[in-house]
């Protein structure tokens, strides 16, 4: 990976930047790295976008020890990095809290997004006294590390990729390092309030994909419905994908981002006569 680094006032947020056309902004799920999106990204690139995928805080090649690790602290990085690659507005992919953090982005600066692709979203809700401490206990270290590998496995219920094993252990390794695993842990307790609050001053076109076995939802059907719906956007359930549909299932889910963006598209090549 080519990977550039954004200067953010507490730290830096790595990402890697490849094709042209319109941008698209990839974000992963909180205990992920940006190559979440391996199998999503060439299929982008090859449909004509520009597409930019990101470390969020924390994670991957982005530095530690940041004061906050709330959704909207996760969407002012977004908001900063379109600024700075000067090529918004921008399409915006986010998996799970990261969705939470497009909400937020969406309603904060809704000029420099054109529509959001949102999967597994976690966008409201909080979490409980004792699913903190449970957090706490499952995923400190020295254990914590390879806890999450074995919780990561559980989100890929159907399908495999066939790099799973080393995509897992550069994962763990990563969570290793100094101040990883400790951001995920406050990844995992901080508020999703800002999200949430948010979803009422969004009028932004959205997609909601979800695995139908996503094993972090009691009713995942029903969840995607329920966000779609805030947002007056649409859903489409993949069957039998957990929460990374677009790399347990990328064959399925790929197309069907790239017709919806494609179809935002057309209404701005029609404005310029294109």
């Amino acid at each position: 990976m080519n990977t550039q680094f954004l200067q953010q006032p507490d730290g830096t947020i790595a990402y890697d930047d490849r094709g042209s056309g319109p941008l698209v902004i990839c974000l992963p799920s909180m205990g992920d790295l940006r190559a979440e999106y391996r199998f999503l990204i060439p299929q982008l690139v090859s449909a004509g976008y520009r597409v930019v995928s990101v470390d969020v805080r924390g994670h991957g090649e982005s530095s530690v020890s940041w004061p906050n690790y709330a959704v909207d602290a996760i969407g002012r990085d977004l908001l900063a990095l379109i600024r700075t690659l000067n090529a918004g507005p921008a399409l915006v992919i986010g998996t799970s809290m990261a969705a939470g953090a497009s909400v937020w982005a969406a309603a904060e600066a809704p000029a420099l997004i054109t529509g959001m692709v949102l999967i597994g979203p976690f966008v409201r809700g909080e979490s409980a006294w004792w699913s903190n401490l449970l957090y706490t206990g499952l995923f400190m270290r020295p254990w914590g590390p390879a806890a999450w590998s074995w919780y990561y496995k559980m989100l890929y219920p159907t399908r495999k990729p066939t790099d799973f094993a080393q995509y897992v252990a550069a994962l763990r390794a990563n969570l290793q390092a100094p101040g990883r695993v400790e951001a995920l842990l406050q990844m995992l307790r901080a508020s999703k309030a800002a999200s949430a609050a948010r979803l009422s001053q969004v009028n932004k076109p959205t997609l909601v994909l979800m695995g139908s076995k996503d094993p972090d939802f009691k009713q995942p059907a029903l969840e995607a419905e329920t966000v779609a719906n805030s947002l007056h956007g649409t859903y489409t359930m993949i069957d039998g994908a957990g929460h990374y549909p677009h790399a347990e299932m990328p064959d399925v889910t790929g197309p069907l981002v790239i017709t919806f963006l494609q179809a935002l598209q057309q209404p701005m090549k029609v404005a310029y006569g294109t």
